[in-house]
């Protein structure tokens, strides 16, 4: 029987990826009227490939893009572009279709809530409070907790231990089968592939995929 299920962050409960995207694209154009001058499609490769140099929750990537372009940091540029982004980012910051009816369904069931994510702990918690669904979590295991990467099992056991259940008990849902799915599956915690949030994986090894986040509720049923 599952009483908890744990969910991961971005591109599980909001489109992170989405919002990433619009709100970098926000950036470069702001950087674009300011003055720097750069092509936006080549602008926003040479971005995206800095994320994936530096990860995607680097604090400093404009600072780091425009140093990299021009050799120094104009902060007249810098902080156009933080605005930008800034502005962007709070009007994607919603949770996928269904997420809150989902949420107070499992509630009213009597099963516990919370979040297993890689993300820093000030952060996730942002994003929860700003997709106004914070309060329905019981637990939120982010990086600060175990300084361990999923799918390393201690973020798991850190959840489970707060949680106080057996890994038979949870069901863990996530994006990335490589990290959420092998994660859990060390400590024979049930798996759910969350295929809405990554489209490009065929093959998960999970115990169940879903499409759409209702689906979670046939699983629990």
């Amino acid at each position: 029987m599952i009483k908890a299920i744990l969910f991961d962050l971005d591109n599980t409960l909001i489109d992170f990826m989405r919002m990433k995207k619009n709100s970098c694209e926000a950036a470069i154009s702001a950087m674009i009227d300011a003055g720097l001058k750069i092509n936006k499609e080549k602008a926003i490769t040479a971005l995206f490939k800095l994320y994936d140099k530096h990860g995607l929750e680097e604090n400093k990537i404009f600072q780091k893009f425009l140093k990299e372009e021009t050799g120094e940091v104009d902060y007249r540029i810098l902080a156009n572009a933080i605005v930008a982004y800034r502005g962007v980012r709070s009007s994607y910051m919603q949770p996928y279709p269904h997420t809150d009816y989902v949420l107070i369904k499992l509630k009213s069931k009597g099963i516990k809530l919370g979040i297993v994510t890689d993300a820093p702990k000030l952060k996730a918690w942002i994003r929860l409070m700003s997709m106004k669904i914070g309060n329905f979590f019981d637990v939120v295991v982010a990086y600060e907790d175990t300084k361990q990467l999923k799918p390393s099992s201690l973020p798991f056991e850190a959840a489970l231990k707060k949680l106080k259940l057996k890994p038979e008990e949870c069901l863990m849902v996530g994006d990335m089968p490589h990290r959420d799915v092998e994660g859990a599956k060390k400590l024979g915690i049930k798996t759910c592939f969350a295929k809405y949030g990554n489209q490009k994986i065929k093959e998960s090894k999970a115990d169940h995929e879903i499409n759409d986040i209702k689906e979670l509720l046939k699983i629990v049923n």
